[in-house]
């Protein structure tokens, strides 16, 4: 797997003084990509000392992808060239309400939970045979280790940092950063994506699936769609400078 990266002309925010953020984009379960972008930014650190760092992660651990298990193995355990910040995004939600009433599983399912529960050695379709929803609950909570679970429910909905805000899908103009509604900040999309204005602070965020990097004056969107395309996406922030950095 090759690593690849770029620079932004871009200079609307900047980070902490003396301080480089890492921030990754939605890994859907390609445990093989974060690895490859751990490496990366090991590499980037020795090759570039700075005197403090951290990595934000802005959520979607899980689903779609089939190493969702691998992935907060990884997450829960620390393992990570950086100290982390885990953010909550839509996924992740769904998760947790699925732990609380097993009738949400439709819900989870459509957000791509099947590749989740497979990764933990559940087989929704034969235990929704033998018991319907709440029998996939149990059987997926005795599958579930609970550090992945403690990761999940420790997870932030937003994180700030000099001219960044950092969340999983976006904010609304209508609130302050700090009152956000829990759920715009992990699923919304419309009244945000298509602002243009300055929300106060570069919001650096994943949730919509995307091409290419957005790289705009008033947001970063990290999820160039890692379980499809094999891309994801890490932005290294110190000072006014944005590097890029991408598995492909």
């Amino acid at each position: 797997m090759t690593i690849r990266s770029f620079s932004s002309a871009l200079r609307t925010a900047d980070a902490p003084p003396g301080m480089r953020l890492y921030a990754i984009g939605d890994i859907h379960g390609r445990a093989d990509l974060l690895h490859a972008l751990a490496e990366a930014i090991a590499e980037d650190v020795a090759a570039r000392p700075c005197r403090q760092a951290v990595t934000i992660f802005v959520g979607d651990y899980i689903d779609r992808g089939l190493g969702s298990n691998g992935v907060l193995k990884r997450l829960s355990s620390g393992d990570f060239p950086t100290p982390i910040v885990a953010l909550r995004g839509n996924h992740e939600d769904a998760l947790l309400r699925f732990l609380d009433d097993a009738e949400s599983l439709d819900d989870w399912v459509d957000n791509g939970a099947l590749t989740t529960l497979h990764s933990y050695g559940v087989d929704a379709g034969a235990e929704v045979a033998i018991g319907g929803a709440s029998r996939v609950r149990v059987k997926f909570l005795a599958h579930f280790p609970k550090e992945h679970r403690r990761f999940i429910e420790e997870t932030r909905l937003w994180a700030e940092y000099g001219g960044y805000f950092f969340c999983h899908a976006g904010v609304r103009r209508s609130h302050l950063l700090h009152l956000q509604n829990p759920h715009d900040l992990m699923w919304i999309r419309e009244g945000f994506l298509d602002d243009e204005r300055s929300f106060g602070k570069v919001i650096v965020h994943g949730h919509t699936p995307h091409r290419d990097v957005e790289d705009l004056p008033n947001r970063i969107n990290l999820d160039t769609q890692a379980f499809k395309t094999g891309v994801l996406t890490a932005v290294a922030l110190e000072g006014f400078e944005r590097r890029f950095i991408q598995t492909a």
